[in-house]
């Protein structure tokens, strides 16, 4: 006889029992939530777990522990918020102890933001990321955007750091010193105004470059520059073997009455151009090469032979363009008092021309700075991650 055939009816069954058991996948937003809920929650027990062995340390005796070494004891705990950059922590149980000497080192006090993620936050703000796009990229990253009073904090922070570099000491002596102004707009209530940020930059005897000072001013006037140099001084710069600048009368006022006997080269740049504005265009070209070769003979001796032959030539011709370069003559050439290999870098502004333009790039997102202060501090925090390479000073 026949085996029967089993019919398909249970198996079918029993297939559609085991499907309708399998688990339902979780949404992927829905899983990334879940993934930072537990992330968040690991990290928080770790951080209450290294704050009590903080204050563990601080006291110098464990719970109910009784020792000669106890210096105080535990007073419960408080909650806080804390922004990390895994994610917000929502009442973080910070142990405190009865004298209220115990501070942990997790964050700084006040703070609702882990160093790491404020040091994120203001390095998007100095790039000139506007507050609320800064708030869009925390929310996506941490969950958690930053409140208008924690961006008020940060920034205070900032302005403390920079008022700390802006008072310390000086080395005494400095190789060279470039002396410029960059141009920045900054709101004065209505009304956008522009505003110069007077800039020194020295180079030590080891031919290492570092900003000395900066200061925002209205104009090059010889008040705003005295007040810079003498700033310098009086930090402990007393000694600077060559200054360069351009030819603001302002700026060689406070530099002739301040540093009387420091050796003073003029850029040769700003100079040829202030010439050739005295040119025709259809010569530029070539009295450009003619004027540009003057510094670049190898001797003074053929240097001072070379401009002696193009004024003589263009005397009559151009009588403006020859009393424009006859302007702070003296200074044109004073590179040749110093070693060959340094001439590239002392006939002309070009070293702090070159820093200025690295701010630019990191300051041309903002239009106009709501205050002189916050342009300044912004200003320094930028120049914080700019590179200044070193150059040959003998």
């Amino acid at each position: 006889m026949p085996v029967s055939k089993k019919k398909p009816t249970t198996s079918t069954s029993e297939g559609s029992t085991q499907q309708s058991s399998s688990p339902t996948l979780p949404e992927q937003d829905e899983f990334r939530q879940h993934l930072r809920h537990l992330a968040v929650s690991a990290v928080q027990v770790l951080i209450e777990q290294v704050m009590c062995e903080e204050l563990e340390q601080c006291i110098g005796a464990s719970w109910g522990e009784v020792t000669p070494e106890r210096r105080g004891y535990r007073n419960g705990s408080y909650t806080r918020d804390l922004v990390t950059s895994t994610g917000c922590i929502e009442d973080l149980k910070v142990p405190r102890d009865r004298e209220g000497v115990f501070h942990s080192q997790v964050f700084e006090r006040y703070s609702r933001y882990e160093p790491e993620v404020a040091e994120a936050l203001t390095q998007m703000f100095v790039s000139g990321t506007s507050t609320h796009k800064v708030g869009e990229v925390a929310a996506t990253l941490m969950g958690v955007a930053p409140s208008a009073s924690s961006v008020s904090r940060l920034n205070q922070t900032l302005t403390e750091q920079y008022e700390t570099w802006r008072k310390r000491p000086l080395l005494a002596h400095y190789r060279i010193l470039y002396l410029d102004g960059i141009h920045f707009s900054v709101r004065h209530g209505t009304q956008t105004d522009s505003t110069i940020i007077l800039t020194a930059l020295g180079v030590d005897l080891d031919g290492n470059k570092d900003v000395l000072a900066l200061r925002a001013c209205a104009g090059e006037d010889k008040d705003g520059w005295s007040c810079l140099v003498q700033d310098i001084r009086t930090r402990g710069a007393t000694q600077i073997d060559l200054m360069v600048t351009d030819g603001h009368e302002g700026l060689l006022a406070a530099v002739s009455a301040l540093f009387t006997a420091t050796p003073r080269q003029r850029c040769v740049v700003h100079k040829q151009r202030n010439v050739l504005n005295a040119i025709p265009h259809r010569e530029r070209k070539e009295v450009s090469t003619e004027l540009a070769g003057i510094f670049k003979q190898e001797k003074k001796e053929d240097a001072l032979l070379n401009l002696a032959a193009f004024k003589a030539k263009y005397q009559k011709r151009y009588p403006e363009a020859i009393r424009s370069l006859c302007e702070d003559e003296e200074h044109l050439l004073t590179f040749y008092a110093f070693p060959k290999v340094m001439h590239r870098y002392i006939r002309t502004t070009n070293a702090i021309e070159s820093f200025f333009s690295n701010v630019r790039q990191r300051t041309d997102q903002i239009d106009a700075f709501t205050t002189e202060t916050s342009c300044m501090t912004i200003v320094w925090a930028a120049m914080q991650d700019i590179h200044l390479p070193r150059i040959p000073v003998s």
